[in-house]
């Protein structure tokens, strides 16, 4: 049973200890990825434990209207009929809030030689795009703001002769490069011949490139690699169904219940994710380990044990670089509340431009608390609260659900804690508060 979306607020009770185990919930980034990339190869594809939430529905749903079979097996099982291209070529598709939908399709869509109108949530038509379409556009594509320039919603038409290159700007957002990567194989299709993609700038959260070029691997496509900051699709490939492939459990979503054991003395065992993870978010085990918790790795699981902080003491200070794990990061910097001295996150820009302006958003909610913050364009520095110092608090979460996943921590604290809108959290995770409550004591 999930929180009920329509909830206005959920009040947490204060809490002393965590500890048990959960399995966690598919990966949001590997299945968006994988729907598209079944969607767009040829032959079945069984997708296992495709994670459930509001983002994926709207991948599935755009998919189906785009004219692709999908068999629901299971609640977490689909079978996806793939097509190569998409038979439907005029349509309307709404994609919410979900960027590891909207950026991949966008780039897909331009490819196909169709009309399409793409659109989301008002926060969705905030969020840029312009470096990919732009990107896009000077390649061959074809596709004009709907509003204002350099935001969804989108225009699609067809596509022009496409260059022998492209180039995309790596330092907003690495899924400008993940779609471009993702919509290269059709692109050769066309031309006959190689594409190169150049990468301008630095490229953020790097991770997340390695995890879209193994996935295209396992759906036949190899991505040559120019140094860093090039890569080269072939005419050769193109994508093929492996057969059936598994989800991993989401390593976002693992990092706030190894901080629920680092602060809650543990042991919290998390499943569906390990060491062999092609996610860089299981990076903030590490992140954890050098704050002083203690860290057992198994192939199959991660088990954390917050020995270092079990009955009131405290997490090391920390001065870190979080471009490879922006996400996981917005729980590390919940548990700043509860380190032995100040604590910075350097290399986050990317958070002013996901579901919610995170670092104003972070730096709102954190003062309310009571804990002193600053911020930078880029960076957050967060001071642990005093034990006198904590405040009661209402938690705004701006229908980021990651707001209200990390900031459910503030509960090891002495203060009230109210989270407002807990159902934002169906986004990726909508069973979360009952999973929360079922280890903290």
């Amino acid at each position: 049973m999930s929180v009920d979306s329509k909830m206005a607020f959920l009040d947490l009770a204060h809490a002393h200890q965590a500890s048990g185990e959960i399995v966690l919930p598919g990966s949001k980034s590997i299945s968006n990825r994988v729907l598209l990339l079944a969607a767009l190869a040829k032959g079945d594809t069984r997708i296992d434990g495709l994670l459930k939430s509001d983002d994926t529905d709207v991948m599935l749903a755009a998919l189906r209207q785009l004219g692709v079979q999908i068999d629901a097996i299971s609640e977490l099982s689909v079978l996806v009929h793939g097509i190569g291209s998409f038979p439907v070529k005029d349509a309307k598709l709404f994609l919410g809030n979900a960027g590891t939908a909207f950026r991949p399709m966008t780039a897909a869509l331009s490819m196909m030689q169709g009309n399409y109108e793409l659109s989301g949530v008002p926060r969705m038509h905030e969020r840029p795009i312009g470096d990919l379409v732009d990107g896009l556009n000077a390649w061959g594509a074809n596709i004009d703001y709907q509003g204002q320039k350099g935001y969804p919603p989108l225009k699609i038409r067809p596509a022009g002769e496409l260059l022998n290159e492209v180039s995309v700007p790596g330092s907003v957002s690495s899924q400008f490069l993940t779609a471009v990567l993702m919509a290269a194989p059709l692109a050769v299709q066309q031309a006959k011949r190689a594409i190169a993609i150049n990468v301008v700038g630095e490229l953020i959260s790097r991770p997340y490139i390695e995890l879209t070029i193994k996935l295209m691997a396992r759906f036949g496509v190899r991505v040559e690699r120019i140094g860093s900051q090039g890569f080269i699709v072939h005419p050769e490939e193109h994508y093929r169904s492996p057969g059936s492939i598994v989800v991993e459990g989401d390593a976002s979503s693992a990092s706030y219940f190894l901080a629920l054991g680092a602060i809650g003395g543990g042991p919290v065992k998390v499943t569906g994710v390990g060491i062999a993870s092609i996610q860089g978010d299981i990076a903030f085990a590490d992140a954890l380990e050098r704050m002083g918790a203690t860290i057992k790795r198994e192939a199959q699981y991660l088990a954390v044990s917050g020995i270092h902080v079990v009955r009131g003491e405290k997490l090391k200070a920390f001065d870190e670089d979080f471009n490879l794990i922006p996400d996981a990061a917005m729980t590390a910097a919940t548990l700043a509340l509860f380190a032995d001295g100040p604590c910075t996150l350097r290399n986050i820009g990317s958070w002013r431009v996901k579901e919610t302006d995170r670092i104003h958003a972070m730096e709102t909610e954190l003062t309310k608390l009571g804990a002193k913050v600053q911020s930078g364009e880029d960076w957050l520095r967060v001071e642990p609260i005093g034990a006198s110092q904590w405040r009661d608090a209402v938690i705004d979460t701006y229908d980021d659900h990651r707001m209200a996943m990390c900031l459910s921590l503030a509960a090891f604290g002495p203060a009230k804690v109210r989270i407002m809108d807990p159902g934002c959290v169906s986004k990726t995770f909508p069973t979360y508060f009952d999973v929360y409550r079922g280890l903290i004591k």
